[in-house]
């Protein structure tokens, strides 16, 4: 496993305090096209995802990539979780890995 350079777990809320830096989150796609996303982020927050393939709309992406802005994300990596997933755990594992349990993260 590379942890030459992690992607910290994060949701909207927690993007701007990674700003430039490699981050892992999941949205929710609601627009597609020219390789960029308008998504529904896991705590409601809309974010823009760029840099992506086709990409099936309503279903939920996991995407590693760097925080452009604080609603912008360049897309490295992406997964397709499909259309169901549960955003209030992985909101409470974004909280967990920048809170009290950050040094069990990379």
């Amino acid at each position: 496993m590379d942890t030459s350079n992690p992607a910290v777990f994060v949701n909207a809320q927690l993007i701007p305090n990674f700003i430039g830096k490699r981050i892992r989150t999941v949205v929710q796609v609601n627009q597609f096209g020219g390789g960029i996303a308008t998504a529904k982020s896991t705590d409601d927050s809309q974010l823009t995802i760029k840099g992506l393939p086709q990409v099936p709309i309503m279903n939920f992406i996991e995407v590693i990539g760097i925080a452009e802005s604080s609603n912008s994300i360049d897309a490295e990596i992406w997964t397709d979780f499909g259309n169901t997933f549960d955003t209030n755990s992985f909101n409470q594992l974004c909280q967990l890995a920048n809170g009290e349990f950050k040094g069990l993260f990379l």
